[in-house]
């Protein structure tokens, strides 16, 4: 069976944690910050876990996650 290909834009927006569950990046930290209060902007920051019906795409995308 023939290697398969990662998506380079998926492994670089999605990483494993220990227990095997697939983390992200939250949405909305990347501009007009200055009318976003300081506890949002801070909840910005934290790692997200993926979704249940989201993983199986991510998965596809990640085969070496």
């Amino acid at each position: 069976m023939p290697k398969l290909k990662t998506r380079k834009a998926a492994s670089k927006r999605f990483r494993a944690t220990g227990t095997g569950k697939i983390v992200r990046r939250k949405a909305g930290k990347n501009h007009l910050l200055q009318h976003k209060s300081s506890d949002k902007k801070r909840r910005f920051s934290q790692m997200a876990v993926v979704d249940e019906s989201d993983a199986k795409n991510v998965h596809l995308m990640l085969p070496y996650l």
